[in-house]
């Protein structure tokens, strides 16, 4: 399972990306994305992600977004 994040749908947050390459667990297997990215008014951050192996989801009920200002 990798994912990573994207600003405004196009450019790849630095720092990101995050794989995980163990047995996938169905509703037991997560991934943890965190970086630091400046944002202005209007920016979009979303998640993509994609299994090499086998079909699954990213389960957005169960999706979390945590941001705070600095500064």
């Amino acid at each position: 399972m990798r994912g990573r994040l994207v600003l405004n749908g196009t450019t790849e947050i630095r720092g990101s990306l995050g794989e995980i390459s163990a047995t996938h667990v169905s509703l037991a297997t997560a991934i943890w994305l965190q970086t630091m990215v400046p944002l202005i008014a209007g920016d979009t951050v979303e998640l993509q992600g994609y299994f090499r192996v086998a079909d699954g989801y990213f389960a957005a009920d169960h999706t979390s977004f945590w941001g705070c200002k600095i500064g």
